[in-house]
């Protein structure tokens, strides 16, 4: 008779177990998820279209930047539709991520923070670059400061860059003046922005003949049009 009634109750112990698991799963299960977290990453480019993009004030993509096998292309071969490429919206404490890969002999660059204004002719006139080159065939290549993964002539960092035809894995962290860049996983530049030492690199640089050059704590995000062949693709931003 003990042994019934202690095989019951551990029968009865058992099935209160499965019983509380199988609930947990259902209450899990039915759970809503949040739609937005701070911590999402955001796609700014689609891998079909332009959408998103558009010429430096212009209102539309130029027809260089081409949309070819997931990635935006600048084919400078024609004449028109030329120009740096910008994202519609501004940001500002952000963690971009894209990978890009450049012509033989070629140049370009992710220029960020940039202000869209007619009284500026340029991106470079207000946003600060992360160099995109050709190392070994680009006459920039020779110049400290100028090479790929730089801070454009304000910075210069090691040589992580991959040949020429490869893909390369960029970053840049801008939140709250900290500046980081990161180029295939490798920390090349870190500095802070817009201190006593980020006007005194201005001031020894090419950009202290624009004022408001890397003034703004937000901004649109640029790829370069510096006439040759790029490619950029995997394009996501992260709010910080």
């Amino acid at each position: 008779m003990f042994e019934v009634y202690y095989l019951q109750r551990v029968n009865l112990r058992c099935m209160k177990y499965i019983l509380t698991a199988a609930l947990a799963v259902v209450v899990f299960a039915f759970t809503p998820l949040k739609k937005e977290r701070g911590d999402a990453w955001i796609s700014l480019f689609d891998g079909k279209t332009t959408n998103g993009w558009h010429t430096y004030n212009q209102s539309t993509a130029g027809a260089a930047w081409k949309v070819e096998n997931g990635t935006l292309h600048l084919d400078p071969s024609g004449n028109t539709g030329r120009g740096d490429l910008v994202t519609n919206d501004e940001y500002e404490n952000y963690q971009l991520m894209l990978e890009w890969k450049i012509s033989e002999g070629g140049n370009s660059g992710v220029i960020f923070n940039v202000k869209e204004d007619k009284k500026y002719e340029d991106t470079y006139m207000t946003g600060p670059e992360m160099q995109v080159l050709d190392n070994d065939k680009h006459p920039d290549g020779k110049i400290p400061k100028h090479r790929a993964g730089n801070l454009y002539d304000l910075i210069a960092g090691p040589d992580k860059v991959k040949p020429v035809g490869e893909w390369n894995k960029m970053e840049i962290i801008c939140n709250k003046g900290s500046l980081k860049f990161y180029l295939n996983g490798v920390n090349v530049v870190t500095t802070t922005m817009w201190d006593d030492n980020w006007r005194k690199m201005i001031a020894g640089s090419k950009f202290k003949q624009w004022p408001d050059f890397g003034t703004f704590t937000k901004g649109h995000i640029a790829l370069q049009d510096h006439g040759n062949s790029v490619w950029y693709r995997n394009i996501m931003i992260k709010k910080l």
